[in-house]
Parts: C-alpha cells; sequence; structure tokens
C-alpha cells in the first residue's frame, strides 16, 4: 500500500511539472519573445521550443510512464499499449512541426541548419525517437509479432526509452541557453545581457530546471521494480487470439 501512494505521489509530481514545463515555454515565448506565427518571422521560430518542450519532453515523459500506474494492473494491456502508442505518436508528430518551424525559420532567414551541438542532439533524439516509435509499433502491436521478438525487443525498448528521454533533455536545455546568449546581448536594443540574469533569463532558467525535475521523477517512475507492471497473467494472453501479450 505504501508502494502505491508513494507512486502516485511521484506520479502527481510528474503531472505537475510537466505542466509548469509547458506553461513556462509558453509564457516565456508568448510574453517575452512576442508570440506565434507561422510566416518565416522570428514569431515562428518561436513555436519551436513550445512544441518540443511540449512534445519531446512532457508528452515523452507522460506516454513512457502509463503502464506503471497501479490501477491499470490486473487488466488486459492491449487498450495501455494503444493509448502508449498513441501519446508517444502524438509526442513524434509534436516534435516534427517543431523542427519544420526551425528549418522554415532558418531557410527563410538563410541561417545554416544543424550547425550547432544543440541542434545535433536534438536531430538524434527525434530520428532515434521515429526509429523507436516504428520498431515498437512493429515489434509490440502487430499480430504477427512472435513472443520471442518481443522478449528480445523488450529490455532495448526500455533503454532505448531512456536514453531519448536524456537526449531530449540535453537538447532542450542547451536549446534554452543558445537562445538565451542570442537574444540577451545587451546591446543598443535595450536589452539586458544574460549574466545580469533578466526577468527574461530567470524564467527560461527555472524553465531549465523544471524539465530537469520532470525528467528525474519520470525516470525514478521507470526505473523503480516496485513500480514495474506485474507480469501478465495466462488469462489476458488469450484476449484476442489476433493478439499475444507479452510482459512489458
Amino acid at each position: 500500500m505504501r508502494s502505491v501512494v508513494s507512486f502516485y505521489l511521484c506520479y502527481l509530481l510528474c503531472l505537475g511539472l510537466g505542466l509548469a514545463c509547458v506553461v513556462c515555454v509558453c509564457l516565456w515565448n508568448s510574453q517575452w519573445r512576442n508570440g506565434f506565427a507561422w510566416d518565416g518571422s522570428a514569431l515562428q521560430f518561436n513555436w519551436h521550443p513550445v512544441l518540443m518542450v511540449t512534445g519531446l519532453v512532457v508528452l515523452y515523459g507522460i506516454g513512457a510512464v502509463v503502464y506503471r500506474i497501479p490501477l491499470t494492473w490486473g487488466n488486459n494491456k492491449l487498450p495501455w499499449k494503444l493509448l502508449h502508442a498513441a501519446l508517444m505518436l502524438l509526442s513524434l508528430i509534436l516534435s516534427v512541426v517543431g523542427l519544420c518551424a526551425v528549418f522554415d525559420f532558418h531557410n527563410a532567414k538563410n541561417i545554416p541548419n544543424l550547425y550547432s551541438l544543440h541542434s545535433w542532439i536534438g536531430i538524434a533524439a527525434v530520428a532515434l525517437f521515429a526509429m523507436q516509435w516504428a520498431v515498437g509499433m512493429a515489434g509490440f502491436l502487430l499480430p504477427c509479432s512472435p513472443i520471442s521478438l518481443r522478449k528480445l525487443l523488450k529490455p532495448i525498448h526500455v533503454w532505448m526509452g531512456g536514453s531519448i528521454l536524456w537526449l531530449s533533455i540535453a537538447a532542450c536545455i542547451s536549446g534554452i541557453n543558445e537562445k538565451l546568449f542570442f537574444v540577451l546581448k545587451g546591446d543598443s536594443s535595450g536589452t539586458q545581457p544574460y549574466s545580469k540574469l533578466p526577468p527574461e533569463a530567470l524564467l527560461a532558467n527555472t524553465l531549465g530546471v523544471l524539465i530537469v525535475a520532470f525528467g528525474l521523477i519520470v525516470l525514478k517512475i521507470l526505473s523503480n521494480p516496485k513500480w514495474q507492471r506485474p507480469d501478465s497473467r495466462p488469462e489476458d494472453m488469450s484476449y484476442s487470439p489476433l493478439l499475444q501479450e507479452e510482459n512489458e
């Protein structure tokens, strides 16, 4: 009972931190970066951090822990597999749209693409995420997928999932820092330099701290063996004649 209560406390903290991340990134780009548009201007770029934080970090993390919710234990796994896959697909779509926003902005302004460490980490995270989703879909949801393949893929799928989350966090943190260095130069535009820690820098730094805290809570949930879904029962294996449930 104590373990279940501890889980729900961590889960609620995870949801609260995720919501705080989304609020902070939206507030930053709407109030300090003048809002949003899709016209090749700097306002289009503002979609990039919002969509990447929301999709590649928050939705991804929430989608990763749905299997750990104790209320789902003892029920058939197929609906939760579908929910997990749907959340991850939505996360991937938002991430791809976020990449489109920054590529379009760079191309409109004749700015080179993929030259920074931030961009390398970010594109690697999204590429691995796309492969992870495709392999997971084929390996765990297709009726023709054998149980032996699922058992082989499971530890790889779990390890890769955590690694992608860390890559996503690293991309977001480096992106926040890069953006602040670009816009807070203390030049003739009247902005204070980043070193003076103006309100925009405080908010963006806070966003970075929230992202790290969110990631740590997600990984805490995923790594605690007491919160792993129990083995599938024999009756769960016969939910559908076409779908064989594996212990995932």
